[in-house]
């Protein structure tokens, strides 16, 4: 799968390392980030629950099935609020490259958590 944006979030300050995708650079200034085949993977959410305390933010995406009322958090997030900040902006600027190119994303509103996806409810 080839992405055409990539946008990479410094969650510590690194002013010293250049984060660069060119191949003729010096190999001192540059950051190489390993990803593995398990986790390039990926893990599919359908539910992300975002709790925050005063000195940290929480995300823990979950894993919703039709007509299953219990779900495992698959993946737990833990950020510094200006982590979390950062990484709100850096989705923001993404989802908007994201429309100019596929068009708006349709938003729904949802009251409330849809156990059932619609299908048929369960019965004893």
């Amino acid at each position: 799968m080839a992405y055409k944006f990539i946008t990479i979030i410094l969650l510590k300050p690194l002013s010293l390392i250049k984060i660069s995708r060119m191949e003729n650079q010096n190999p001192e200034n540059q950051l190489n980030i390993e990803l593995s085949e398990e986790i390039a993977e990926g893990i599919y959410s359908n539910l992300a629950i975002i709790t925050h305390s005063p000195t940290e933010f929480v995300v823990d995406f979950i894993k919703v099935m039709p007509g299953v009322p219990k779900a495992k958090v698959k993946s737990r997030i833990v950020l510094t609020p200006q982590h979390a900040k950062r990484l709100m902006k850096a989705l923001s600027e993404n989802v908007a490259r994201f429309e100019q190119i596929n068009g708006k994303i349709k938003d729904s509103e949802m009251n409330a958590l849809p156990l059932n996806f619609g299908g048929p409810t369960a019965q004893a």
